[in-house]
């Protein structure tokens, strides 16, 4: 189990050291009131403590930090590392140390990169800017310091002959861009005021050390060659405008249509138009003049021809309907007119096909399957229905449930075969549908 540390006389002299004394309570500009060293939960206007008294607020207030800083590292600590820690939680807070980078790295073992991770939270808000504060550098460094002090007080050794120091460009982000600048506190009556000092001006310096590092200048010289490569190739094509051409008179030319593939004639009988005038798109074989056409009271006969365009007599005249041979409700066609025969037409065999210009169709084979098998299902279902209820009503009048459950299938079988077979054969007899016509 990891052992609980307590915070030590080192950590609370750190504290000390860079919070500093307050007398009299002092308002913060956001509002709060500070006494003795940081004290912010009790303090109130007018308040005063002693030294001996602050030192007791400060013990105080650090319990629920160092309850934090056991609760949330994994990493076993020594004392040093841990009053280091609890210093640097006291001044940035509770909240951004738990969800900082130093603590993540605390727990993944890496305590080095830990402590040089302490050094990034030196800035802080003043005069609507965020920039690097002189004691906040100096705290981070104080800490870091305790936090790499062996417990026992052995350090490594590191001869310099042996391990001669290189520079290290990847660590050029931790020196400061800014100048940090240096700020006192001081106390106006009730309130904090917190004052440059003069001669620091806020401005980035960038040290004469901090130059491009070997990776920038690879980058530089690969970015250089790209640029001069590019330079000299030829321009990307991008979309071309289609060439406009003019006449002789200087007009811009109409664009040549796109020729449509060839198309074979699929359409052998045109659809019945209002007006035709407009020529239609529907590919077609050349018109031939258009013979006179012949009325009677009971049929429209046009004289065998090519397909043509309809005209706007026609128009108003129903498509010639092919008829088929299939039989009817009422048998095959007898000879003599019909009382059924819709549309004008005879039925007498003195008229042919030929005679009457219907286009012959194939004779279409039943839909529905033989007439003799349709009548056999309806047959065999009204047996098996009269069957069941029979067995019920005699065999299995005094039996039990399941020998009258025989009987239940045997009549609901029954009555499902017989409607099948009378609604396929009504089917059949009523003949095709509009749909199939159509």
């Amino acid at each position: 189990m990891k052992p609980r540390h307590q915070v030590t006389r080192t950590a609370v002299d750190l504290i000390k050291r860079f919070e500093g004394y307050r007398q009299k309570a002092a308002q913060l500009p956001d509002g709060r009131w500070t006494v003795g060293y940081g004290h912010t939960l009790t303090a109130r206007a007018g308040a005063s403590v002693s030294e001996k008294d602050a030192e007791a607020l400060l013990l105080y207030d650090l319990i629920s930090v160092a309850h934090s800083v056991n609760e949330h590292t994994y990493t076993p600590l020594n004392q040093n590392q841990f009053d280091a820690l609890v210093c640097f939680a006291f001044n940035i807070g509770l909240d951004n140390f738990l969800r900082s980078g130093v603590l993540r790295r605390i727990n993944e073992g890496s305590l080095l990169q830990a402590a040089c991770a302490m050094e990034m939270w030196r800035k802080a808000d003043f005069e609507g800017e965020r920039i690097v504060i002189d004691a906040l550098v100096r705290r981070r460094s104080a800490e870091k310091t305790l936090f790499l002090t062996p417990a026992n007080g052995e350090w490594v050794p590191a001869p310099s002959p042996v391990l001669r120091p290189k520079v290290d460009y990847d660590a050029s982000c931790a020196i400061p861009k800014q100048t940090p600048m240096a700020v006192n506190t001081r106390t106006e009556g009730d309130r904090v005021v917190t004052e440059r000092e003069e001669g620091l001006p806020l401005n980035v310096v960038v040290p004469e050390e901090d130059g491009p590092s070997a990776t920038e200048q690879s980058a530089a010289a690969v970015s250089a060659r790209l640029e001069a490569i590019l330079s000299d190739a030829p321009p990307v094509a991008t979309t071309t405008k289609p060439e406009v051409r003019q006449d002789d008179l200087g007009l811009p030319e109409p664009p040549e249509p796109v020729q449509p593939a060839p198309v074979q004639p699929a359409v052998t009988e045109p659809a019945p138009v209002l007006f035709q005038d407009a020529p239609t798109t529907t590919p077609v074989e050349p018109i031939k003049p258009a013979a006179p056409v012949e009325f009677t009271p009971f049929r429209l006969t046009p004289q065998p021809e090519e397909v043509e365009k309809p005209r706007a007599v026609e128009a108003f005249a129903p498509a010639p309907k092919a008829f088929s041979s299939e039989p009817t409700l009422f048998g095959a066609p007898a000879a003599g007119p019909s009382v059924f025969n819709l549309g004008g037409f005879s039925t007498s065999d003195e008229v042919s096909l030929g005679a009457m210009d219907v286009p012959f169709v194939e004779t279409e084979q039943p839909r529905f399957g033989n007439l003799s098998l349709l009548v056999s299902l309806g047959i065999l279902g009204l047996a098996l229905f009269g069957g069941g209820v029979l067995w019920i009503l005699t065999v299995a009048a005094g039996s039990d449930s399941g020998v009258k459950l025989f009987g239940y299938g045997a009549s609901m079988i029954g009555a499902i075969c017989f409607v099948v077979a009378a609604y396929l054969l009504l089917r059949r007899l009523a003949g095709p549908d509009v749909a199939d016509e159509e």
